[in-house]
């Protein structure tokens, strides 16, 4: 598996480019971040130049196509997901995730409808070009009641989804905070194929019954309740070799980036060394 990192909890980052050079410094093989932007900042060549530079891959980045909205709002991002697509393309990034709110404050069949039927339009945008979504669901109890109509947060529901969506370059994002609060067991992961795993968030969480915990009050890995050694073992077994990319959604720390990466460091070699 590729260790990675998001922006989640590293605090500020001056520039794309010190974010892959410490990516790089620190251990990590992959960033998530926009491949258009990168191109738009640096040129496709400088762009794909600073990656191999540093020896560091874009894991993923996010759908920016407004699926959750109305109608001309999602057709009006679709240009711009085409660009996303084709710029992830040339710096060899095959994956491209968004996470599926628990709730949503319009009538809920429509709404599924409708983002059943958009996310099929996204996945082929992507597949044209080589990339896989990934769909996270998101499992924090305060969430499934924060607007007014249910939907979907649970990892079977969403692999029952995707089938709906009938896109073969869809899978899931998933992410172990989301895992844990959904109260599963590695025999759920084990069920799996790793061909069912777009992408893979790690992060841990305090501990409290599952039902308490903030989506927005997470912890490094290692550092909470969260089995994470059987999280990854079991994704281990089954076979899943893609990347596993920190994002720890939290209250700003008051240290330092260079501090903060080195924490991630030692979070994750401290778990890997026990795999």
């Amino acid at each position: 598996m590729i260790r990675g990192v998001t922006k989640a909890g590293l605090g500020e980052i001056g520039s794309n480019e010190e974010y892959i050079r410490l990516a790089d410094r620190f251990g990590f093989r992959s960033v998530d971040l926009n491949p258009l932007e990168l191109i738009e900042q640096y040129g496709q060549v400088e762009a794909a130049d600073l990656l191999a530079r540093h020896n560091v891959i874009i894991g993923s980045f996010g759908l920016e196509a407004d699926w959750r909205g109305s109608e001309d709002l999602f057709r009006a991002g679709l240009p711009r997901l085409v660009q996303q697509a084709e710029a992830a393309a040339a710096l060899g990034c095959a994956s491209c995730c968004t996470y599926i709110l628990p709730a949503t404050d319009l009538p809920a069949a429509p709404f599924m409808i409708a983002a059943t039927r958009r996310l099929r339009l996204c996945a082929n945008i992507l597949g044209a070009y080589g990339i896989n979504l990934g769909l996270e669901f998101v499992g924090p109890h305060h969430l499934r009641t924060h607007w007014a109509n249910p939907t979907i947060w649970t990892m079977q529901d969403t692999l029952e989804w995707m089938e709906a969506i009938q896109a073969r370059n869809i899978g899931l994002l998933l992410d172990s905070y989301h895992w844990h609060t959904n109260g599963l067991s590695t025999q759920e992961l084990l069920a799996l194929r790793p061909d069912q795993i777009t992408y893979v968030h790690i992060n841990d969480a305090k501990p409290l019954p599952i039902e308490d915990l903030m989506d927005s009050d997470r912890l490094y890995p290692g550092e909470g309740a969260i089995d994470l050694t059987g999280f990854l073992t079991s994704l281990q077994k089954i076979g899943y070799t893609g990347v596993v990319a920190q994002e720890v959604l939290a209250p700003a720390r008051n240290e330092s980036l260079m501090d903060l990466f080195s924490h991630s460091k030692a979070c994750f070699d401290k778990l890997f060394e026990e795999l």
